[in-house]
């Protein structure tokens, strides 16, 4: 069941995608060598508190921190730890927020220092692909529509497509319906309609598709151990363009 979202749903979701977004802004200040992600996890969980809200993802199913924290060749869903950054690691950082009885999510690949061309085309061409597939987040069409814009994207410039993660519908709860694959057919899947709100989150990997699952449960790799990046939106779907919620302005300094 897809649950439609009225115009004063909106106001508080938005209110979560702004705080979601300022929040990986907050932590994106300090992402550099030396940090532990441990201690980003602290800074994103303070921030959140600090605006009213609740960390989103802090005891979700039973994870245990604010942030989903992935380094490298991890693709998601990984622990916050002692583990300090390194020059030239790359670092997913996944952020959820539960603020007016909505929630927010959304998630950014940071480079640590100077990193490899390679690494940093892996970065653009994963966030081009999110752009890709949020085009076609649009009223009247499909799911699969935005899963082959995504998909078509990253597998030109050589790269894999993660099947066995997906994006969602969000709203009351973090994960609702629909599910929001990277890959897909053009025509095909569940029909976008006006008032549904979804994360488009595309997990694109330097080597194979394949995935395994860490010990603890949670944190997911690359089969080959080569690198991963993963970027996430929250959208509104809209007659005509797009709505997005969630926003990388503030990472990138486009907006104070």
């Amino acid at each position: 069941m897809i649950a439609l979202k009225t115009e004063e749903d909106l106001v508080a979701i938005r209110e979560n995608a702004l705080l979601v977004s300022r929040t990986l802004a907050e932590v994106g200040k300090f992402v550099a060598p030396g940090i532990t992600t441990k201690e980003l996890d602290a800074i994103a969980e303070k921030y959140i508190r600090d605006a009213g809200a609740l960390p989103g993802f802090l005891g979700y199913g039973g994870f245990p921190y604010t942030l989903c924290i992935s380094v490298n060749e991890m693709v998601v869903h990984g622990f916050p730890s002692d583990y300090k950054l390194q020059e030239g690691d790359i670092v997913s950082v996944d952020c959820g927020t539960t603020y007016r009885g909505f929630n927010g999510d959304s998630a950014y690949t940071f480079a640590v220092g100077k990193i490899s061309d390679d690494d940093q085309r892996l970065l653009d061409t994963t966030k081009a692909s999110l752009f890709k597939g949020i085009e076609k987040a649009v009223a009247g069409n499909r799911i699969g529509d935005i899963g082959h814009a995504v998909q078509s994207l990253a597998e030109a410039a050589g790269y894999s497509v993660v099947r066995e993660l997906v994006g969602h519908g969000i709203g009351k709860h973090l994960h609702e319906s629909p599910e929001v694959p990277n890959f897909g057919r053009a025509g095909h899947g569940v029909k976008l309609k006006e008032g549904m709100v979804i994360c488009i989150e595309p997990m694109i990997n330097s080597g194979v598709k394949d995935v395994y699952l860490a010990d603890n449960g949670w944190g997911v790799y690359t089969a080959d151990h080569k690198k991963s990046a993963h970027f996430e939106l929250m959208v509104a779907i809209r007659h005509g363009a797009p709505e997005i919620l969630s926003t990388f302005d503030f990472i990138e300094g486009k907006r104070n």
